[in-house]
């Protein structure tokens, strides 16, 4: 078989990106000495217009590094990192790579039992938290302490006018600059930390092939779980990140972190591919319009990456307030489908691109994404990234591809995908399939996927959350893409529910415009219209609002678990369709 037949994204690639990359070697830790060493006055980080240079962090990595290694941190050991975006956050996550240690990241505003599962799960017991939680971490039953609590001030990293626009109370910041060794609910403080001796040289660090990350997800299957990432996993996502947009020059870029970094698309590419650059990293502990466009006046971002939702509320902010988002070249969406209704908005405020891409935790997180061109397809996810494989093959046979064109499992390969899960073998082998031509294995992705012609994916739905009615199966996008078309419909879910003669009703969640009321026989209608019979809902149950992951995205189990238990809102009942 060609390499055309074999790979037809190739031929739908942007001028300038390879087709292949060279395999990854060295390790994270080098992308950050190797800025600091190019660019070493030029800024790194900046938090609330306080800046950070590429120098000046590089030193603070290899400060707390030493104060880690002092406190008994080895090469393998699991270490947990509770932050928001912040400073510390890039310091914490270096320094713990530097010790050829493993960085485990977490949600701060997990609840102490989210918390205390994850860390029953990799076992660390060195963690470095926002000091909002550390009580939380403090209280894990005895056979979960933690040897270190390393308690961060996010505060300590702005600049004292903004701590005191922030109404810290006086007496406190004169404390805190005073007392520099004072230690906090018996944490040992940040600033304790980085105030150790750089690393020496010789210490070994880690290798390409280390385990470099745990990065927990739901995976494919059920509860969550640790991916391992290596630092090849990551190092290899950067790399092809940074091939994929060949125009953005070293050393030179803006870009703003608005997504979460402890999530593995905020991390990659913020975390690795923006310090890789060379760029001016903008933090902001959480998503804030204001926050954003006040920046923004001063310094547009050339390069963000970002969820839909988060680029609605930014353009019509932007609009309100009279601020131009001219001079955004280049936006990335992710994690959710991107409309044209977000997009034609955004290109023309910004007369830049707005494109989509796709991955999963699993592999670090991008597997594709559309060109940075003229070229790149509303409605798809885009094309595999230089040297990333897929095939789409049949859920039930996944040795074997369906012909071309047609709907199958979405299988991938490539650097960036992971090694499996935390000591879940089981799990792991369930997600791999054989070769059928006897190479390397290939992830199950759970996505049911079509590739077109010019090779460019689109998503179809998650095997998981195909609903089998009468021995059908429907997906939950088609419904909903159908129903959001109602005018009185602001959003729905779809989801199945367990039925004695179908095996699964079709029933949708809908959270109406503002002073709609519900009318069920007119939402089916409009569903009959676009919809064979049996994808209809069988219910409408009006719901005040979805809930949805900290990035925006609808979590249609907990919809699911929400109707089962009765506490969704008014139920129109079920009906013939």
């Amino acid at each position: 078989m060609s390499d055309a037949a074999a790979r037809p994204w190739l031929a739908s690639y942007a001028p300038g990106v390879p087709h292949e990359l060279p395999a990854p070697s060295g390790s994270l830790v080098d992308l950050i000495e190797a800025s600091a060493e190019a660019y070493p006055d030029r800024p790194a980080l900046e938090f609330f217009g306080r800046v950070t240079t590429y120098a000046e962090l590089l030193e603070q990595v290899e400060r707390a590094a030493e104060g880690l290694r002092l406190m008994g941190v080895q090469q393998g050991d699991p270490v947990g990192i509770v932050l928001p975006n912040c400073p510390q956050h890039v310091v914490a996550f270096y320094a713990v790579l530097r010790l050829g240690a493993i960085v485990v990241e977490h949600n701060p505003l997990y609840t102490p039992r989210e918390l205390r599962h994850q860390f029953e799960d990799h076992g660390a017991r060195v963690v470095i938290a926002w000091d909002k939680v550390v009580a939380s971490i403090q209280d894990f039953p005895d056979d979960l302490a933690m040897r270190h609590v390393i308690s961060v001030d996010l505060t300590r990293a702005m600049p004292f006018t903004t701590r005191a626009a922030l109404r810290l109370p006086i007496a406190k910041a004169r404390e805190a600059r005073a007392a520099l060794t004072t230690r906090v609910d018996g944490a040992v403080p940040w600033h304790e930390l980085v105030a150790s001796d750089r690393i020496a040289r010789h210490i070994h660090g880690p290798d390409v092939g280390d385990v470099a990350l745990i990065q927990y997800t739901s995976g494919t299957t059920g509860s969550p779980k640790g991916a391992t990432l290596t630092h090849a996993n990551l190092l290899a996502n950067a790399a092809q990140a940074r091939a994929w947009v060949p125009d953005i020059e070293r050393g030179t870029s803006v870009v703003y972190a608005v997504l979460p970094m402890f999530h593995a698309y905020g991390l990659t590419l913020c975390l690795t591919f923006a310090m890789s650059m060379g760029a001016r990293l903008v933090l902001f502990p959480r998503f804030d319009p204001e926050m954003v466009l006040k920046v923004a006046r001063k310094r547009p971002p050339t390069f963000l990456p970002a969820v839909p939702p988060i680029y609605e509320r930014l353009a019509k902010a932007a609009v309100d307030e009279g601020v131009s988002l001219r001079g955004i070249p280049i936006a990335i969406s992710g994690a959710m489908p991107l409309s044209a209704d977000v997009v034609e908005p955004w290109e023309a405020l910004t007369g830049g691109y707005l494109v989509e891409g796709y991955g999963l935790s699993e592999c670090s997180p991008v597997l594709m994404a559309n060109p940075v061109a003229p070229t790149r397809k509303a409605g798809t996810v885009g094309l595999p990234l230089p040297g990333t494989e897929v095939r789409v093959v049949d859920p039930d046979q996944p040795t074997r591809d369906v012909p071309a064109g047609e709907r199958g499992e979405l299988v991938v390969r490539g650097p960036q995908v992971f090694q499996g899960y935390w000591h879940k073998p089981e799990e792991t082998a369930a997600v791999f399939v054989e070769d059928p031509a006897g190479g390397a294995p290939w992830f199950r992705t759970g996505d049911i996927v079509t590739i077109d012609d010019g090779g460019f994916v689109r998503i179809v739905d998650r095997i998981k959350e195909l609903i089998i009615t009468g021995g059908f199966n429907v997906a939950p996008s088609e419904v909903e893409d159908a129903i959001r078309h109602h005018p009185d419909v602001e959003d729905c879910a779809v989801v199945g529910l367990p039925d004695d003669r179908s095996g699964e009703q079709v029933v949708v969640a809908v959270v109406l415009r503002a002073g709609a009321s519900l009318d069920a026989e007119s939402i089916r209608s409009l569903a009959r219209e676009r919809l064979t019979p049996y994808k209809v809902p069988r219910r409408v149950v009006q719901v005040d609002d979805l809930p949805r992951s900290l990035i925006g995205k609808v979590i249609r189990r907990q919809v699911k678990e929400q109707l089962l238990s009765g506490e969704a809102g008014a139920d129109a009942g079920s009906t013939s369709s």
